[in-house]
């Protein structure tokens, strides 16, 4: 329970910077949806003049993107990605940070089982997460409301906004399980960005083919906004997808941190 507390006041500042930053970006952006409410006919006209490849890749949907939750899938492509820099960050500093800062050795001397350590930094990285989540769904249930010009489903922009926390949870097992097999990483957030922005760009090159199988390549494509707004829930085999890369990689988390060798300073 100490290494718990321990490790959330650590991450008390990451998580209050990543939380505030989502708040400000989705702020920002909803603070433009009557301006496009107003002009909507004529916005359309202009993104028309896209292809559809591209308009697919960011996200963006004519069908529905001048309601209110239309719009709101528009600005929630870029806020999952800042949530899959902070879980991941979060995953590959576990146990990366304990031999970065020379420290594994002493905390493996205490009594307590590699099994507890990692469990208990597991749970304060998922609790920092949740807590970015709460904060992240308060503040646009209250923008959306200040903002709307029509009714919306509830329900459905609570669905929308935990895509990120799903998504935020698989790069956060991902992130465990390089930081354990990795021997030395010397740059946390390299690590980070590059594995995140890899998937990213995947997600946006899946949907460019229009191919329902090239969606598995990126957890970013697991949750299709429109299908969310049309059918109020998730697609059940990339949920399934999801939980299986979760389940794998904390599995082989624990499985190669209880073997490996921790080198003593």
């Amino acid at each position: 329970m100490n290494i718990f507390f321990h490790e959330l006041r650590a991450y008390r500042k990451s998580t209050i910077i990543w939380s505030c930053s989502l708040v400000l970006i989705i702020a920002l952006f909803m603070s433009f949806y009557p301006a496009f409410a107003n002009d909507a006919e004529d916005f359309q006209k202009i993104m028309e003049g896209y292809p559809e490849a591209i308009r697919n890749a960011i996200g963006f949907n004519l069908g529905n993107f001048f309601t209110i939750l239309g719009f709101y899938c528009f600005p929630l492509s870029f806020i999952t990605l800042c949530g899959a820099i902070q879980a991941m960050n979060l995953g590959t500093s576990i146990v990366s940070k304990e031999v970065r800062e020379k420290t594994a050795d002493f905390l493996l001397t205490k009594p307590v089982t590699r099994t507890k350590v990692l469990t208990s930094k597991l749970f304060a990285a998922f609790v920092s997460i949740v807590i970015t989540n709460i904060i992240y769904l308060v503040v646009t249930m209250f923008m959306v409301f200040q903002v709307k010009t029509d009714d919306f489903s509830v329900k459905i922009l609570i669905l929308l906004s935990l895509t990120m926390f799903f998504i935020q949870l698989i790069f956060l097992a991902v992130g465990i399980m390089i930081s354990v097999i990795v021997p030395k990483i010397k740059s946390v957030l390299s690590v980070s960005l590059t594995t995140v922005f890899a998937f990213y760009f995947l997600g946006m090159f899946s949907s460019t083919t229009g191919e329902e199988a090239k969606r598995y390549i990126s957890p970013f494509k697991y949750f299709d906004t429109a299908y969310i707004i049309k059918h109020s829930g998730y697609e059940t085999s990339f949920l399934v997808a999801g939980a299986v890369i979760i389940i794998l990689a904390i599995t082989a988390s624990y499985f190669v941190y209880l073997k490996k060798d921790i080198h003593a300073v």
